[in-house]
């Protein structure tokens, strides 16, 4: 007989087990996906393609998304006058269309908020922490994976943002120096 605590186990190695079964790695074709923005129009990875995408996956409670909103804010906006399309999707099983509204516009945002709240789309790229960026080149292939910055605790006065780095790399056809780093914040809050 299996007792709660063993039970959630079990569910939680399931759900692990489900998220490296699709191995999203640089070099790689993205997942496509249809998610729901603010507006409640379906959009696709796909309905991109022959451009640069940047996925940045948020959770509007954890401490590093709201330390990092106004870099990404700006970067999107910068960025977006370069052809590259900005997509916020946010897993938080617990969030709705309201929770994302609410976001987008007290934090200005200028690009659109995806709700992924069944995590089925974040499972499928392998997202364990928020925030955590995906950047997708116009044939649909991951060139970078990872974190923003290498602030991890807020302190560096001169951090190196990872994200700059590879859209000025990529936009001058230049290799991506840092392809994937490692992604920090909080977990992704999965129903599990």
């Amino acid at each position: 007989m299996f007792t709660y605590n063993r039970l959630y186990w079990l569910s939680l190695l399931l759900s692990i087990w489900n998220i490296s079964a699709y191995a999203v790695t640089v070099g790689q074709p993205a997942p496509d996906f249809t998610l729901v923005d603010t507006s409640q129009e379906p959009i696709s990875l796909t309905d991109f393609r022959g451009k640069y995408v940047v996925l940045e996956w948020f959770n509007p409670h954890c401490r590093a998304v709201q330390r990092h909103r106004e870099i990404l804010r700006k970067l999107a906006y910068h960025y977006q006058w370069q052809g590259v399309i900005w997509l916020g999707i946010n897993s938080t099983h617990y969030m709705t269309q309201e929770d994302n509204l609410m976001w987008q516009e007290i934090n200005r945002l200028n690009y659109r908020i995806l709700a992924d709240f069944t995590g089925e789309t974040a499972r499928r790229y392998q997202v364990k922490i928020t925030p955590q960026i995906y950047i997708v080149n116009p044939m649909g292939i991951v060139i970078y994976s990872g974190a923003i910055d290498d602030n991890v605790r807020g302190d560096k006065s001169q951090p190196v943002n990872y994200v700059t780095a590879a859209l000025e790399e990529i936009l001058t056809d230049k290799p991506v120096t840092y392809s994937q780093t490692k992604p920090y914040g909080c977990l992704v809050q999965y129903q599990y």
